[in-house]
């Protein structure tokens, strides 16, 4: 997970100083010296962490902060407001073109991740703008990477315009601009040259496409686990072309961040988009407020309910609703649960984006293997129809049969059946507007876990439910 080790050394830093009931300013000197560590260690650029600690260390004290009361709780809101402006302090949108189309040119060095980055978008905007990119292969010198592009659109259903490998790249774009312009293609997308390195007839070329496309946007696409390398990359980038904004690939693998938390400070231009998976669906615009949010452990629970109202389907959510207000919730429904949160991503990064989750004991370290959600659905798969629609038919010699078809033992599968039966106990509860001893259930393992992931897209609904019932109560 994305900043992994960061949030974990900052928790610690600001539970040690909540623990203190007046906080001096010899405690606030060991504050800013552990969050000047932290950041040093997640590969902050040095030069960042330094005016960082500077300028929450001075609001601190200027503001009679630690006289007031709960100085530790602002103290932990100083540093959060920086940590935001660091990042960028508010979404920055793609550029537009007030006449199709809008062109972009992708940029970035080999072994970033561009062309896939560049389908990712390219579905992005389709499926939510009903956009009509066109995709330009522009990128001559790299061993297959006009056919890499191809699949990519064939992935995606998007049209690629491509020539040979012996044509001047600058002829291409010219040439599949004329296509957009003939197809009314409202987004093209330049999928440019890398190398493993700046160098000059790299960056002229870049350079020559510029003067002739004119790109709205001219997006550097980076490899966040390469840290200040990605910072470096950056800089080389936006003082050649001055690039208008950054797509960071991989936060998902790196567990530092420093590039995501260095890159605006240091180029002065916007992280736009992180990649955060290998599917194609894997991008999302970067939200300074959100990610300063997860990186201080109080979870983001808006960027939960975009993902759940995404990957859940709505007409299934709401028959799910409907078997647990009449308990008949079974293993068939756990199972397309199951495979509804799969889609949202690793489960411990969804749990962490719960509001206080992250500090919760019993969150630290959870690891899910994806093998253990298929064991899951292997001991499910064993029942028998009947079973599966009706589990007070399990008793111990058919869980012993279940075990034996799924190869699983018979321990674990009791256990998945006990969890199953807490998960429809805490369901019923919900369904009733009972929130009650949820956190306490869902301690007991990953499926607990897994149970209140799979509810969520349902919580909202539920307690508006309620408020009628209370309403049409009134007026009876």
């Amino acid at each position: 997970m994305a900043f992994e080790g960061l949030t974990e050394r900052l928790q610690k830093t600001f539970t040690n100083l909540r623990k203190k009931g007046k906080v001096t300013e010899a405690d606030l000197r060991d504050t800013m010296r552990e969050i000047r560590l932290a950041l040093l260690e997640a590969d902050v650029n040095f030069k960042v962490v330094k005016q960082f600690v500077k300028t929450v260390r001075d609001q601190a004290i200027g503001s009679d902060i630690l006289d007031g009361l709960n100085p530790a709780q602002q103290i932990v809101k100083l540093v959060n407001d920086e940590l935001i402006k660091m990042m960028g302090t508010e979404d920055a949108p793609l550029n537009k073109s007030p006449k199709i189309p809008t062109i972009i040119m992708m940029s970035g060095l080999q072994g970033a991740g561009k062309t896939t980055t560049t389908g990712k978008l390219a579905l992005k905007l389709k499926n939510e703008q009903k956009a009509r990119p066109l995709l330009i292969a522009a990128d001559v010198y790299r061993p297959a990477a006009i056919d890499q592009l191809v699949q990519v659109g064939q992935q995606i259903d998007v049209p690629v315009y491509q020539e040979g490998t012996d044509v001047n790249p600058v002829d291409i774009v010219r040439h599949g601009l004329e296509q957009a312009a003939e197809n009314k293609n409202d987004y093209v997308f330049i999928d440019t040259a890398g190398r493993l390195q700046i160098d000059e007839k790299l960056m002229q070329e870049l350079a020559d496409i510029k003067a002739l496309a004119h790109p709205d946007e001219i997006l550097l696409v980076v490899d966040a686990m390469t840290g200040q390398n990605a910072v470096n990359t950056a800089e080389g980038f936006n003082e050649k072309l001055d690039i208008t904004g950054v797509i960071l690939t991989k936060l998902d693998g790196d567990t530092r961040g420093g590039a995501a938390l260095s890159i605006r400070s240091v180029t002065g231009k916007p992280i736009k988009f992180v990649g955060q998976g290998e599917k194609m669906e894997d991008l999302d615009v970067f939200h300074p407020d959100r990610m300063a949010s997860r990186i201080l452990g109080m979870g983001d629970m808006l960027t939960l309910i975009e993902k759940t109202q995404k990957d859940f389907d709505q007409k299934q959510a709401a028959e799910m609703t409907q078997k647990i207000r009449e308990n008949t919730f079974d293993f068939n429904d756990f199972v397309d649960q199951l495979n509804q949160v799969q889609n949202m991503g690793p489960i411990e990064d969804i749990m962490k984006m719960i509001p206080g989750m992250a500090n919760n004991p019993a969150m630290q370290n959870v690891n899910v293997d994806p093998k253990d959600l298929e064991h899951t659905k292997a001991i499910v798969y064993s029942m028998t129809k009947a079973e599966r629609e009706n589990p007070d038919l399990l008793n111990p010699s058919r869980r012993r049969r279940i075990a034996a078809g799924s190869g699983r033992p018979v321990v674990e599968v009791n256990r998945m059946i006990k969890q199953f039966n807490q998960m429809k106990k805490m369901m019923n509860q919900m369904s009733k507007g009972n929130f009650n001893g949820m956190e306490g259930m869902l301690g007991n393992g990953i499926k607990g876990k897994l149970s209140k992931m799979a509810m969520n897209s349902m919580i909202k609904k539920n307690k508006k439910n309620k408020k009628k019932r209370m309403k049409k109560n009134k007026r009876r």
